[in-house]
């Protein structure tokens, strides 16, 4: 043995002597082991004279201590370790371990590291509890578990874990778990009192001068767990449940997310060895992916390839890929991802439950509480308690700003199925065709906010909005409506066309119409129009179907920007018009097949259809014909304009703004000024080509400031980066800002002018080099 350190002593001063003996402050011995200052300290004034085994380890890995000396350093720690208080049949401590530790764990490090800064922070007067809460499948247990080995050299007096079955029909009673702590402890059953109030006094005096670990796994509610939480004393309770416990006051919170994807490949890396994740890189991703990034279930996927090593990666993500059969893929051995969800679900009470598992019918990645109510057959009020309900028992997500919810992708399969077990295919059906009929009378009310052609005069079964007092008002609350409802509204018009409701296609599509001007970067508009095209035709209405096949021309040329489709629908649109002799639809059916015509590069044909279709609509008296023919000018201008005949094509577009200033009856001033700015646009790139650079600058900014006004992102995009190009070739310092703005804009409506942007940035930064 080195040196004349004693085999014998107090912990304390034995500890100190070594310490010095090797040279270490108390800082860079608490750096070096792990084991906090303050916990040092503690030990070395004798306030703890038994460390536990765990911790004296590390002090003497730290120290530098041979096998002797670390023996001596044991000993002296076991010597003041807490003996049972009561003489008669003592229990032996350490009955409440901590579980074993998952070698593989992965990520989840800023969590563990403010676990580790409370764990500092505690002190006499500071016992701290942490609250780890969240979703089944998140890792909870196993989280604490390794944050509860990890901090373990900090509560040298002890470490005790308790399963307190929070899940079971029948949880631990905080009188039997304050037994089995008494127990952990030393206390004989004898000794131990009858009531849980003077069990939790006896806890408190135990530990209120220790510094203990308290790891409370699975958690009921907040009145099992009080009782259990120490009051005084350097302790550290860490509490895990699928319920927030948000009534539990001056607590942390650990609210674990869903792992990040590298994260999930992380841990299925380390399951499997990363050789077979190398080998199948893309493939474990995939698989991460259909995990839902969920813990549990990645775990469970490479539990499931660990033990079949012969079997690819790529096979388990065929299998999962399948949704019917994923949940099904999601198990290996006792681990099942069904299993964990159904733990929870068998705990809801029966009108709950039935709105958890509606809920999973509704379309989209979110829902409302009014789509939850009208799934679920409940009130709006009792849908919003459900629903948060749901959120505190970590069932359901909740949006951070709007009443909207989202179920975890797994968890909506497991909910989807007890809808098949439990409501079966009538039930379900007559859920999804009353919450349709609901979704497009309301969609169909919000739209007709945009219609201006629309007199007030009834639409059959889609007239009027199904719950006038909650009905948006005004345009800004039936877009905000219409944009968070899309999924579930459009889900409705897939309903309603497939079970014959063709009339009410009709008449929603038809209120959409002006809507969907705005918000032409929605692809979405090719399905709406083409089932509201299919329906007119089941009604036997040419009219209707002239109408709905023009529409549905006008989104495959703005929305999918596929002008093949759209001058074959624009050509049917012609042929079911001429069929009905209506004029205004002919007119319309020319312009957009001329459109179609000029994006495939067929100029002339494109021209002398716009000249047509102008010639059509002039002829024509109501105010519908006369918009048309604004629409139409416009087209034919720009065609003179990239044909080399700017000058005609501003006489053209002036001709357009002189319409628009003389007005056109029965049309407000605002929708006239919506198409003035286009007439505007378009002047301002005709001078553009004329280079007249200095006059072109302000219609181009009246015609952005107008669409920006009007909240249409699709036109001020491309009108930004016209005023983009005029700014460039005047050296004009807003250019390059103008430019970058625009490219953002026309990348997130998808539209191919953003490679125009692009290209603009370049040769303006290429000139700016230059000179």
């Amino acid at each position: 043995m080195r040196g004349d350190t004693p085999l014998t002593g107090d912990f304390g001063q034995r500890l100190r002597r070594l310490r010095a003996r090797a040279g270490l402050s108390q800082e860079s011995l608490a750096h070096t082991s792990g084991v906090s200052v303050r916990a040092l300290a503690d030990m070395e004034r004798g306030r703890t004279r038994g460390p536990q085994r765990r911790t004296v380890q590390v002090l003497a890995e730290a120290l530098g201590l041979d096998d002797e000396e670390a023996a001596a350093l044991e000993k002296s720690a076991a010597l003041g370790r807490p003996r049972p208080r009561a003489a008669t049949d003592p229990v032996t401590p350490g009955t409440l371990a901590l579980p074993r530790d998952i070698q593989d764990f992965t990520a989840r490090g800023p969590a563990l590291a403010r676990l580790l800064e409370l764990a500092r922070d505690t002190g006499p007067d500071r016992p701290a509890v942490a609250v780890v809460a969240g979703q089944p499948g998140l890792g909870k247990t196993a989280f604490a578990v390794h944050a509860a080995h990890h901090l373990a050299p900090h509560f040298p007096d002890g470490q005790f874990a308790l399963d307190l079955h929070g899940m079971d029909p029948e949880p631990t009673a905080p009188r039997d778990a304050l037994a089995r702590l008494l127990g952990a402890m030393g206390i004989a059953d004898a000794a131990i009192p009858a009531g849980t109030d003077d069990r939790a006094g006896l806890w408190r005096s135990l530990v209120g001068d220790r510094r203990v670990l308290l790891l409370l796994d699975n958690a009921v509610d907040e009145s099992q767990v009080g009782p259990l939480l120490p009051g005084t004393g350097g302790s550290l309770t860490i509490v895990t449940s699928r319920h927030s416990l948000a009534g539990l006051e001056s607590v942390h919170r650990s609210d674990l997310a869903l792992l990040r994807r590298e994260e999930a490949v992380e841990l299925l890396t380390r399951i499997i060895g990363p050789d077979r994740v190398r080998a199948e890189a893309q493939a474990a991703r995939d698989l991460a992916d259909l995990c839902g990034h969920l813990p549990l279930a990645v775990r469970i996927a490479g539990q499931r390839l660990l033990s079949r090593p012969h079997e690819r990666l790529s096979k388990l993500v065929a299998r999962l890929a399948a949704e019917g059969r994923r949940l099904d893929g999601l198990q290996a051995g006792s681990l099942r991802v069904r299993a964990a969800f159904a733990l929870s679900y068998r705990q809801l009470p029966s009108h709950t439950g039935t709105f958890l598992r509606r809920a999973s019918l509704a379309a989209g990645a979110d829902f409302s509480p009014e789509t939850g109510a009208l799934l679920a057959g409940l009130s709006y009020d009792e849908a919003v308690a459900c629903a948060e309900e749901l959120t505190d028992a970590g069932l359901l997500q909740s949006d951070a700003t709007a009443e909207r919810y989202r179920f975890h992708d797994l968890l909506k399969l497991y909910a989807a199925e007890q809808v098949a077990a439990e409501d079966g295919p009538e039930i379900r059906d007559a859920a999804l065709d009353r919450t349709a009929r609901w979704m497009l009378r309301r969609a169909t009310a919000a739209a007709l906010h945009f219609d201006v052609e629309h007199d007030g005069t009834a639409l059959g079964e889609t007239d009027g909005d199904p719950d006038p007092d909650g009905a948006p008002t005004g345009r800004e609350e039936a877009r905000a409506w219409l944009e968070a409802e899309r999924a579930q509204w459009l889900a409705a018009l897939r309903r309603a066309h497939s079970t014959g409701r063709h009339r009410q296609v009709v008449d929603t599509a038809q209120a959409m119409h002006w809507f969907s001007d705005l918000n032409q970067h929605w692809e979405e508009w090719v399905e709406v129009f083409q089932r509201s095209s299919d329906s007119a035709r089941v009604l036997g209405s040419s009219r209707d179907e002239a109408v709905h096949l023009n529409y549905l021309a006008w989104a495959y040329n703005m929305c999918l920007h596929d002008p093949h489709t759209a001058l074959s629908t624009a050509d049917a649109a012609l042929v079911a018009a001429r069929d009905c002799g209506d004029g205004l639809q002919e007119g319309w059916a020319l312009g957009y097949g001329a459109g179609a015509l000029h994006r495939q590069g067929r100029t002339e044909e494109a021209h002398a259809r716009l000249r047509e279709a102008a010639g059509c609509l002039a002829s024509q008296d109501s105010p519908q014909a006369r918009l048309g023919e604004l629409t139409i000018l416009n087209s034919l201008g720009t065609l003179l304009r990239q044909a080399g005949r700017a000058a005609e094509a501003l006489e053209t577009h002036r001709r357009s703004e002189r319409i628009c200033r003389v007005g056109i009856p029965g049309r407000t001033d605002e929708l006239i000024a919506l198409y003035r700015a286009v007439a505007r646009q378009q002047i301002g790139n005709d001078l553009a080509a004329l280079e007249r650079w200095s006059e072109a600058e302000p219609p181009l900014r009246q015609a952005l400031a107008a669409f920006e006004a009007a909240h249409m992102p699709a036109w001020a995009g491309p009108a930004r980066l016209d005023l983009g190009h005029v700014l460039s070739a005047m050296a004009h310092p807003e250019a390059r800002a103008t430019l970058l703005t625009a490219r953002d804009d026309l990348t997130e409506l998808r539209s191919p002018r953003q490679a125009e942007a692009t290209a603009a940035l370049t040769a303006l930064d290429e000139a700016g080099a230059a000179r």
